[in-house]
């Protein structure tokens, strides 16, 4: 075996990872998005020799740090992204010092079991069917893609047709119904998995973005055949949750017509509210499938989701293959390429098992508690300022903010707030349209953030806000 001086690398990354997490308190949360400084650092030809990983790592580690953004600082309130918890950190160095082709158990058993172990983690403390299934995929994208595929493989495997044998050429319609306040990757699976965005039919929301129930009957009645129903938990705009139950009972009404269906929940920003919370996930263990981000508000590493299946057939028949040149599990183990799309992959479950286990029930429990509680702190104390209007109701981690301005024009006002914060450094929050209002969009999802995170933003954002 050829060698390296591993010692002079390891200890490189160290002081590289040490510099830049103890920065993270004071360090600008967003930096410049412009490309061409970054380009004039590491762009250019290959180079035709090449560098000693030592100091081409830390050359890079230089190079890039002014353009890293600060999303585990405790103040990055922008999109719904997640901050890096210590666990998952000492995770992603394991995974990738191991480097184990987690696809297989015969291949990497630890990575398998570990994986294993984290599922039946993930599906007792949901509170979901302890039968249900589970794959480790790159995000809520994928963790949706991979439900549907079940759910097109469940509903029309109830119809007589074998979609992974026959394809959809010549299969009968599958119905999807959707609601117009729907996350974009739902209609995006729909396209990779032949379904097409445009066919599904769209259902009314109401004013915090729950799936209208009268709707959703009008659209089942009008329906027949093989039926995919999408709902959520946790949007991304107002953080709600649409009525589980009320959803269940339609659908239960709509197989009884003879209709085979399936109910999927985007829980990427939400799902795990279901550990602490009743109210807003009741009935939610009713449903056939579930997709959730771990790298959100779990605070795994990127890239981290998982699809979740009642009906672990199909989900198993949508994902899985054999060659006769891999050495496959007979039941006794779990190969995990039978539960994602991947073949070759990363030990991805690894961060999950190694957030779940430092946490335990009570910490995660906490971690989605305390999300909710800042973001009412985000919103109560900016309603009071008289500076803002606070759009939703805030029954999870995310605000929806409406800047107020004396000439009425307040998406301006929003855009130039969000700019000054940002260029400050203090923290950063994104936009977003809603009911036809730019509107400022705080989502609390990291958990290092703190009161005094909180109060520090709050105040920026009031001094931008000041100035008009």
């Amino acid at each position: 075996m050829r060698e390296y001086d591993w010692k002079s690398l390891v200890d490189t990354l160290a002081k590289a990872s040490v510099a830049y997490l103890e920065s993270l308190p004071t360090r600008p949360v967003q930096p410049s998005v412009a490309a061409d400084p970054i380009r004039a650092l590491v762009g250019g030809a290959m180079p035709m020799d090449g560098e000693d990983p030592a100091a081409m790592i830390t050359a890079l580690a230089a190079d890039l740090d002014p353009f890293v953004t600060a999303h585990a600082s405790g103040r990055y309130f922008g999109f719904v992204i997640g901050g890096l918890h210590p666990a998952a950190f000492g995770a992603e160095v394991l995974t990738a010092l191991w480097d184990q082709n987690a696809g297989l158990h015969a291949v990497a058993p630890g990575a398998a079991v570990v994986e294993e172990t984290a599922a039946r983690w993930v599906v007792d403390l949901l509170g979901l069917p302890a039968r249900a299934s589970v794959g480790f995929v790159t995000g809520g994208q994928m963790a949706t893609f991979t439900c549907l595929a079940a759910a097109r493989n469940h509903v029309l495997k109830g119809s007589g047709w074998d979609v992974e044998r026959d394809g959809l050429q010549g299969a009968p319609l599958v119905q999807v119904i959707g609601k117009t306040e729907r996350h974009g990757t739902v209609p995006r699976a729909l396209r990779f998995l032949g379904l097409g965005a445009g066919q599904m039919v769209e259902v009314a929301s109401d004013d915090e973005a729950r799936m209208s129930i009268p709707a959703l009957r009008a659209a089942l009645e009008a329906a027949n055949g093989p039926t995919i129903v999408c709902v959520e938990a946790g949007n991304v705009n107002t953080g709600s949750f649409d009525r589980f139950r009320d959803v269940a009972a339609a659908v239960d009404e709509h197989r009884l017509r003879g209709n085979p269906t399936w109910v999927h929940v985007d829980g990427a920003v939400g799902l795990w509210a279901a550990t602490v919370d009743d109210r807003l996930t009741d009935g939610i263990d009713l449903m056939d499938s579930w997709s959730t981000d771990a790298h959100k508000l779990l605070n795994v590493a990127y890239d981290s989701g998982i699809a979740i299946c009642r009906h672990p057939d199909a989900h198993h028949a949508s994902m899985t293959t054999r060659g006769a040149y891999l050495v496959q599990g007979t039941g006794e183990v779990r190969d995990q390429l039978d539960w994602n799309p991947e073949h070759s992959r990363r030990a991805r479950g690894l961060g999950v098992y190694a957030v779940l286990r430092s946490l335990g029930v009570v910490g995660v429990r906490d971690l989605v508690t305390r999300s909710h509680t800042l973001a009412q702190r985000f919103a109560t104390a900016l309603s009071a300022s008289g500076s803002a209007e606070i759009v939703n109701e805030v029954v999870f981690n995310q605000v929806l903010v409406r800047w107020l301005h004396p000439d009425g024009d307040g998406d301006a006002l929003a855009e130039r707030i969000m700019a000054r914060v940002s260029e400050s450094g203090v923290a950063y929050f994104s936009p977003t349209t809603w009911a036809g209002n730019r509107l400022m969009r705080i989502s609390v999802s990291d958990w290092a953030t703190d009161e005094s995170d909180v109060d520090r933003a709050i105040e920026a954002l009031l001094a931008a806000a000041s100035q008009g």
